[in-house]
C-alpha cells in the first residue's frame, strides 16, 4: 500500500511509518516536524521565512493589529505547492483536524483537493481536538489538562492554543473531517474516554513504539538516581509542568547526597532523548489517566515515568504490576512518591523492567502497524 501520513506532533507518526516500512508499505509523512522538535518528515511544509527576524517582527505585527498570522498562512500555501505530488495514495492519515497547521478554511480548500485525488482517508485523535476540549471544559472528571484553567480563569493566555478548538472556524474543520473521513482513530484512553462520552464512533489503537531500536538500561543499586523534567514552553501549565518544579525545589534539598535533578526548556526532539537517556525518573506530565508517547518511550528504555496511569488505565490493559507512576495534581503526593523510590532503590529497577515489558507487549510498532493495517482496509 502507498500511504500519506499528514502531520507529525509526537513521533507517533514516524513510529507508524517504521512499522508499515517493516512490513513493504511505501510511507511518507508531510508536516512542519512541530516546531522545536523538528521531528522528521519527509515532506515539510515549516515556515522558512520565521528565521528571519524582520519576518518575526511583521508577522508580530499583523497577528496583533489584523489577527493574521503570516507563517500560519505560509504553511498552507507551501502544502498547496507540493500538493500536486500526493497523489495515488491508498491511505490518507491525518494526525489532527489541524494538522496542516494553517488557516482553518484554507485547511478545508487543501483536504478537500488532498481527498479527491487518493482513496481513503482517515483522522487520528491524540491530543486537542474540538470534542476531546469540549468535554473537559464540562469538568466530568477526576480531573483533565483543562483543571488548571476551570479553577483559574487567569490562566487562559496557556490555553489559547486549545481553546481555539472550541471556536467556530475549527468546529466547522472538525465536523468537515467528521463527514469527510473513513473512520476516526484515537490514541490512548485521554481520547477514548471523552470521545466515548461525547458518542463519537470511533477504534482505539494504541501509540506504536519501535522497542527494537530502544535498548533498555535498568537502574543498578547504589547508582546514582537522575530525575530528569523536560519541560515544554506550550504546555507548561497544562501538563503540570509547575507542580512538578514546586516538587522538585523540596526533593532538591532533602536529598541533595542522593539524586541529580536535569531540566531543560523545550528542546528539539534529538536534544530531549539525549537527556531522556541519562535519566532514572522522568516527570513527564500530570492531568493525564494514560500515557502520551514521549512517556512511552521512556517507559521502553526501562525509566521511572511519573505520567498518567489511573485506574482506569490498569483496568483496560489488565495490569497488576506498577509500570508507571501515576501523577497526581498534588505536589504532596508527587514529593511522597519520588521520596519512596529514592528511599527504596529496588523498587525503581522492578518498575522500569515492568514498564518495559508493558511496551513491548501492547505498543510494539509492527503490532500497532498491522492494527492500522486492517482497521484501514475494513
Amino acid at each position: 500500500m502507498r500511504i500519506l501520513l499528514v502531520g507529525e506532533f509526537s513521533r507517533l507518526h514516524n513510529s507508524l511509518k517504521e512499522g508499515l516500512v517493516a512490513l513493504g508499505h511505501e510511507v511518507h509523512i508531510i508536516g512542519t516536524g512541530d516546531d522545536f522538535k523538528k521531528f522528521p518528515v519527509d515532506f515539510s511544509i515549516s515556515s522558512k521565512f520565521s528565521k528571519f527576524y524582520a519576518f518575526r517582527l511583521l508577522n508580530k505585527i499583523t497577528k496583533k493589529i489584523i489577527t493574521v498570522d503570516l507563517e500560519s498562512w505560509e504553511r498552507g500555501y507551501r502544502f498547496k505547492k507540493i500538493l500536486p505530488q500526493l497523489k495515488n495514495y491508498d491511505v490518507v492519515q491525518l494526525i489532527n483536524s489541524d494538522a496542516l497547521e494553517t488557516q482553518p478554511n484554507f485547511q478545508i480548500k487543501l483536504y478537500t483537493k488532498l481527498f479527491e485525488q487518493n482513496t481513503k482517508k482517515f483522522l487520528l485523535v491524540c491530543g486537542d481536538e474540538t470534542p476531546i476540549v469540549d468535554f473537559h471544559l464540562k469538568n466530568k472528571l477526576r480531573y483533565s489538562v483543562m483543571t488548571p484553567f476551570l479553577k483559574n480563569p487567569d490562566l487562559r493566555k496557556y490555553y489559547n492554543y486549545t481553546l481555539k478548538y472550541t471556536t467556530a472556524p475549527y468546529r466547522k474543520l472538525f465536523n468537515f473531517l467528521l463527514k469527510e473521513c473513513d473512520a476516526v482513530f484515537a490514541s490512548d484512553l485521554d481520547y477514548k474516554i471523552p470521545l466515548e462520552k461525547e458518542g463519537f464512533h470511533f477504534k482505539m489503537i494504541p501509540n506504536p513504539v519501535n522497542t527494537d531500536k530502544i535498548t533498555p538500561v535498568y537502574f543498578q543499586k547504589n547508582s546514582k538516581i537522575v530525575i530528569f523534567h523536560g519541560k515544554n514552553k506550550y504546555s507548561f501549565v497544562k501538563k503540570g509542568s509547575d507542580l512538578f518544579e514546586e516538587a522538585l525545589a523540596i526533593i532538591a534539598t532533602k536529598y541533595k547526597n542522593k539524586i541529580e535533578i536535569i531540566s531543560s526548556d523545550s528542546l528539539p526532539y534529538d536534544q530531549y532523548i539525549l537527556l531522556q537517556d541519562r535519566a532514572t525518573i522522568i516527570l513527564d506530565q500530570i492531568y493525564s489517566f494514560d500515557q502520551g508517547y514521549s512517556a512511552l518511550e521512556a517507559m521502553a528504555k526501562g525509566k521511572v515515568v511519573f505520567t498518567g496511569a489511573e485506574t482506569e488505565f490498569y483496568d483496560y490493559y489488565n495490569l497488576s504490576n506498577r509500570v508507571a507512576i501515576n501523577a497526581l495534581p498534588d505536589v504532596a503526593d508527587i514529593i511522597a512518591k519520588l521520596s519512596e523510590l529514592i528511599e527504596n532503590p529496588e523498587e525503581i529497577e522492578n518498575i522500569g523492567k515492568n514498564a518495559r515489558n508493558f511496551v513491548e507487549k501492547e505498543h510494539h510498532y509492527i503490532k500497532i502497524a498491522e492494527e492500522y493495517l486492517k482497521n484501514w482496509k475494513k
